[in-house]
């Protein structure tokens, strides 16, 4: 890549971070780790990718998701940088701020008791209303350009090393990720958490397309 061609990248990239996207994107992560930590931390629904393996973590080793998850989102887009290169990395910037934000969202809840009442003997409930949480948090930093996590980078990888298809990619690690959540969730629960991952699924794209023309 030259230096020009690197420059006009960088100043493409730069001209999207906007006060109101970044707002917007904060709205998103705020949402979606309120939801996880206050309903699938809680009552054993998990989701797929990068948001499960760091509810997988957070049961066995206990490693807080305001640390897992940013470091999790490294260790991805170290990989995507290693075999995509620069092209991945500048447009992965509202990326960034996401993950950095989304840690910091974290951080926030982690510091006060649950604020909503415990599910866990209502798993449909719980499912439901987690798919909610994350599907409109999502969808709210995809509509802006951005990703909750290190997934899209994964999947990437994934593509790039094996030649699949990207919606294969991305069934696989959600696949491979509720396999692993077996070892601490129930088979049941896992039932209900393919419920959560079809809800969430269904709104993010519902709102990252809903009305596209307004630019929202």
């Amino acid at each position: 890549m030259s230096k020009q061609t690197l420059q006009q990248k960088i100043q493409r990239v730069l001209a999207r971070f906007t006060p109101r996207r970044i707002a917007i994107i904060m709205l998103g992560t705020a949402i979606l780790s309120f939801g996880i930590h206050n309903i699938h931390q809680r009552t054993a629904i998990t989701e797929g990718g990068i948001i499960g393996l760091v509810l997988l973590i957070n049961h066995w080793l206990g490693v807080p998701a305001s640390v897992a998850s940013p470091l999790l989102d490294a260790i991805s887009y170290a990989l995507a940088f290693k075999f995509l290169g620069w092209d991945f990395l500048l447009s992965a910037g509202l990326a960034g701020i996401a993950s950095i934000s989304l840690a910091g969202f974290y951080r926030l809840w982690e510091c006060f008791p649950p604020m909503l009442p415990d599910l866990t003997p209502w798993p449909l409930a719980a499912a439901l209303l987690g798919g909610v949480f994350v599907g409109v948090g999502v969808g709210l930093i995809v509509r802006q350009g951005g990703s909750s996590g290190g997934d899209d980078a994964l999947a990437l990888v994934i593509h790039k090393l094996t030649g699949w298809r990207l919606s294969r990619a991305y069934l696989f690690t959600d696949l491979t990720v509720l396999f692993a959540s077996l070892s601490y969730i129930p088979f049941r629960r896992i039932a209900y958490s393919l419920v959560t991952v079809t809800v969430s699924s269904l709104l993010i794209d519902y709102i990252k397309d809903f009305r596209t023309k307004t630019n929202v």
